[in-house]
């Protein structure tokens, strides 16, 4: 029996074997082998361990280090490839072997990672408003700071920037929020510190922008400006990487309309002649375009290196670079050396990982401001006149009276060097205890090594200079900043909930300790800018110095929630503690909440065409404590002895310089944020939008106080004001891609009002030049004189009356401007000055498209600005009279044979034609501009096999050579760091339009 029954199963196995066979034949008949290399659509790079799948079953691979896969399928099967970052793609498979496919990047892709603070998470999950900015975008731009390239890009974010080298940008994330300054705060790979011009923007990974207080609440009182999160660059597993890039740029300056001297005397005689004073004795000889003498074509070359790679259990990056920018002002340039290297290392439950930044940079500076001597020096002056101190030119009482400053003599005697050293990085350890709870270590150190060098030599440059011996003034600092933070992290899903929670603590230290000393009457011109050079020089040394120390001590806190991938729930808390404040007022709590709700994953939600929809709300509250250390503390200078009382006796003296305030206190801001994410067409077009609320209170500002308080060290600081500010922003993005051509457009808006809840301190406004701060108004609104068009003849002067019948303007003549008696008193006065309109914008734009072709790809990027006033002061300079200056080519003046023009008749003198304080010189800022225009190719890959490359790329790219505006200066997006005088361009330096060529390519 039992023989029979083994029997029967060898019989059976072998039929089944025999069956098998013939299946994995049919089977092997079926399948063929496809070969091919995944790459991105943007630049043709290969894209490594890129997921592929068989649609519908559970086989699949990855690309290699190359790009490179392989994979069996069948013939009407379908190929399935994503990688984060990318939009995922569908391949039918027919009888190709080989398929080579592009991924397209997904700009908004739910699953990407977001650096947060202190953390990650995935873009979907986010509750708060937060921006990303893909490190190309930037590094695409010829910029110096990160700054720079931020512009148009992100919704909420002014970039107020120039071309002067090495000139810091300014940035605003949400506009005003308070009165001291706008710049947000900088995180570079955990590191508080700055991106500023020693930071290489070619090191940069990726950018977090966080912009309302939920999403910056981790880093409480330092994020009231908001918080831009900067990773830099890591190695990858893989081979050495090799990637070289080179780009040159050729800079130019915009040029104002002045005239020449035959133009210019005419005018000079007949403002003369209506003065009745005798006429210049003008040099009719000399013809000089100071603008050519002192501007010119500027250069600048920017070149990088960077080697990558790693293991199973490490990684490295390193890079190299050097950048150079030769103004295009005399004697202007800055220059760059920096170095990184960043690795990471684990084994088992430990992981570490350091990151190391040094640089090295020197900025050459024009002493004055040439943007302002180029019009205020007359054509008739020659550049050198050997007559004159020094050699050069500069104009004379009779002859060519001015108050300008012969720019190339300034280059000449007076040597401005700023050199600057810095070490930057951190050093982190990660203990994983399990695979949902982890503690990290993070070590942060900064120093830095500034010296500024100044020499004046021998010679004069400005009319009525006394003649001034040679001196030398040298200034050498250190900074020095330590960083240690320790925080616990738990991250586990239980079915449908996902909980991360995560605890922290932080320590600051700043301190930082600076010498100077001067030599005066030396005799002779410094060889060099070092004050030990001419120690037996001159006159007997003045030397100084002094140290400054701070520290911030910091918890936090944070917990995410998420339920179904549906509700979503943060909260945050932190309470810092600042040595800025007195005992009572170190502490700072921070909190913040917000809520998400993703509507699309309701089951009733059935709206197909909607691939994503969240609702989100958020409140929270940071603060600020941007002020001067030991603030909050009085101090007394002695000064010498003094001679007092009958007996006519010596006493030591002594004058306050600051008053005490052991009151000062955080300011605190508290803002409500509501937004909407909307994703259609397959997440293709994508729609958010945010409006928030943000109220600072307890604003720290020094508003000016009585003589009589006997403070004789400026305005103390104090908590002065409350300062409210709403706005709405929104941003429309679209990304397609169609067999070999793909498409990419954005548009986003911004539209901000700020205005004045309360000043304190008793007050109701606060005037600054032609600017007023006043309650319930927006900050630095215009407050200038009214014009009313110009007087024809005499009896509109007489008929120009008051209410009581006074004559408003007796010692008016016929094309003189009439002002506006506000007051109604019978005379022009400073109290008829009003609101005349704002320097903040109604709403700004940015639009930014881009396309490619196989290996060729354009883009372009436009910024607009709509419904902010400029005062222009380059027209309040030459368009008075009043000063001798050069004059706007074109001009018609009034006179009796030209009436019918808006140019009032010009007379030299003080006259109310020359009050510079009235609307004559407010214009509209109104503009459009192509902030950037490129256009790029990559090799093929069969040439690239040729040479040994990897990749390889060529672009062209311009920027700011198209704007389009009625303003009259140089420049509409002028930068003016001034919060009251924001509005005002009086010599700023402008943005440059910029010619670039570029080389990139790697091994």
């Amino acid at each position: 029996m039992k023989t029979e029954t083994n029997q029967i199963f060898k019989k059976r196995y072998y039929l089944l074997l025999f069956f098998s066979f013939l299946l994995q034949q049919s089977y092997a008949q079926e399948q063929i082998k496809i070969t091919g290399k995944i790459t991105s659509a943007t630049n043709r790079e290969a894209i490594p361990f890129a997921n592929i799948l068989i649609k519908n079953t559970t086989s699949g691979t990855t690309s290699d280090l190359d790009g490179n896969f392989s994979i069996m399928a069948k013939s009407g099967q379908i190929l399935v490839v994503s990688y984060q970052g990318y939009k995922t793609k569908e391949t039918n498979i027919n009888k190709e072997t080989v398929i080579n496919i592009s991924l397209v990047e997904d700009i908004l892709a739910l699953n990407e990672i977001v650096v947060v603070g202190y953390g990650s998470q995935q873009k979907k999950d986010l509750t708060g408003a937060i921006s990303v900015v893909k490190a190309e975008e930037i590094q695409k731009r010829q910029v110096t700071t990160v700054a720079e390239g931020l512009q148009g890009l992100v919704t909420g974010v002014k970039v107020r920037g120039g071309g002067r080298p090495g000139q810091e940008a300014g940035i605003e994330i949400r506009g005003l929020k308070n009165l001291q300054g706008t710049n947000p705060l900088y995180v570079v790979d955990g590191l508080i510190t700055t991106a500023n011009r020693d930071f290489n923007p070619n090191d940069i990974e990726s950018i977090q922008v966080l912009k309302d207080a939920s999403a910056a609440a981790i880093y409480g009182s330092r994020a009231a400006n908001g918080v831009i999160i900067i990773t830099t660059k890591k190695g990858k597993k893989g081979p050495l990487k090799v990637e070289v890039s080179s780009k040159t740029s050729f800079t130019n300056m915009p040029t104002y309309d002045l005239m020449g001297t035959e133009e210019f005397a005419k005018l000079n005689n007949q403002a003369y002649d209506n003065a009745g004073i005798p006429r210049q004795n003008l040099n009719m000889a000399v013809n000089t375009n100071w603008q050519k003498e002192v501007f010119s074509t500027g250069l600048i070359q920017d070149y990088n290196a960077s080697f990558s790679g790693g293991g199973d259990n490490s990684t490295f990056f390193m890079s190299g670079n050097y950048f150079g920018n030769k103004g295009t002002v005399v004697s202007t340039d800055f220059d760059r050396i920096s170095f990184r290297v960043n690795s990471s290392g684990s084994k088992g439950i430990f992981s570490i990982g350091q990151n190391l930044a040094i640089s090295n940079s020197k900025t050459n500076e024009m002493s004055g401001n040439p943007i302002i001597d180029v019009y205020r020096l007359l054509p008739t002056i020659p550049v050198y006149d050997s007559s004159n101190p020094g050699g050069y030119g500069y104009g004379k009482a009779d002859v060519a009276s001015t108050f300008g400053t012969n720019p190339l003599a300034l280059a000449d005697f007076l040597d401005t060097t700023n050199e600057n050293f810095r070490i930057r990085g951190n050093i982190w350890s990660e203990l994983k205890f399990t695979s949902w709870l982890k503690y990290r270590f993070n070590f942060g150190y900064e120093t830095s090594f500034d010296s500024y060098n100044f020499i004046r030599k021998l010679g004069n440059w400005t009319l009525n200079q006394p003649f001034e011996q040679s001196f030398i003034n040298q200034n050498k600092g250190r900074s020095e900043t330590q960083l240690f933070e320790n925080t616990l992290t738990f991250k586990k899903e239980f079915g449908k909930h996902n909980l991360t929670a995560l605890v922290g603590q932080t320590f600051q230290r700043d301190n930082y300790n600076q010498i100077s000393g001067t030599k005066r009457n030396l005799l002779v011109n410094p060889s060099t800018g070092s004050y030990f050079d001419v120690l037996n020089l001159g006159d007997s040394p003045e030397v100084g110095g002094f140290r400054e120390e701070a520290a911030l001590t910091s918890y936090l806190g944070r917990l995410e929630y998420n339920y179904d991938d549906r509700y979503l729930f943060n909260a945050v808390f932190r309470r810092d503690g600042s040595s800025k404040f007195s005992d009572g007022n170190k502490w700072g709590n921070f909190p913040s909440t917000s809520l998400g709700w993703r509507v699309s994953n309701e089951p009733f939600f059935k709206v197909d065409f909607i691939k994503d929809l969240k609702l989100r709300a958020s409140y929270g509250e940071l603060g600020s404590g941007n002020i001067r250390n030991y603030e909050y503390q009085g101090f007394i200078n002695t000064n010498g002895a003094i001679v007092m009382g009958n007996g006519q006796n010596l006493y030591p003296s002594a004058t306050q310089v600051r008053l005490a305030n052991s009151e000062l206190r955080w300011e605190k801001l508290k803002q409500t944020n509501f937004g909407m994410d909307l994703g259609i067409l397959n997440n293709d077009l994508r729609f958010t939008a945010d409006y928030f609320i943000a109220r600072t209170e307890d604003v720290l500002f020094g508003f000016p106080i009585l003589m009589t308080t006997g403070n004789d060290g400026g305005n103390p600081i104090s908590n002065a004001a409350t300062v409210e500010n709403k706005g709405f922003e929104f941003e429309l993005a679209y990304n397609k891609k169609i067999n070999d051509f793909s498409f990419n457009a954005s548009l986003n808006f911004t539209k901000l009002n700020n205005k004045l809840v309360s000043l304190g301190n008793g007050q109701n406004e606060h005037i600054q030049g032609n600017t007023i701060t006043r309650k319930g108004n927006a900050v630095g609104m215009w407050y200038v004189l009214q014009t009313d068009g110009l007087f024809q003849n005499q009896d509109e002067i007489q008929n120009y009356v008051s209410s009581d019948g006074t004559v408003i303007m007796p010692n008016a003549q016929p094309g003189d401007i009439r002002f506006k008696d506000v007051n109604d008193d019978g005379e022009i006065t400073n109290e008829d000055k009003d609101i005349v309109g704002s320097p903040w914008p109604e709403f700004e734009m940015g639009f930014n498209a881009g396309a490619s072709y196989k290996g060729f790809d354009f883009s372009m990027n436009w910024i607009a600005s709509h419904g902010a006033t400029i005062y222009n002061g380059f027209r309040s300079t030459v368009d008075r009279f009043d000063d001798d200056s050069n004059y706007r080519t074109g001009i018609k003046p009034w006179t009796a044979e030209n009436p019918n023009t808006d140019f009032p008749r010009i007379v030299k003198g003080t006259t109310l034609n020359a009050r510079g304080d009235s609307d004559r010189f407010l214009e509209s800022g109104d503009f459009i501009r192509l902030k950037y225009i490129g256009l790029g190719y990559n090799l093929p890959e069969n040439i690239l096999q040729k040479v040994g490359l990897t990749s390889a790329r060529l672009s062209l790219s311009a920027q700011n050579i198209l704007t389009i505006t009625k303003y009259k200066g140089l420049d509409p997006e002028f930068s003016n760091g001034n919060i009251f005088e924001r509005g005002v361009d009086i010599g700023s330096f402008p943005n440059l339009r910029t010619y670039s060529f570029g080389v990139e390519f790697a091994f």
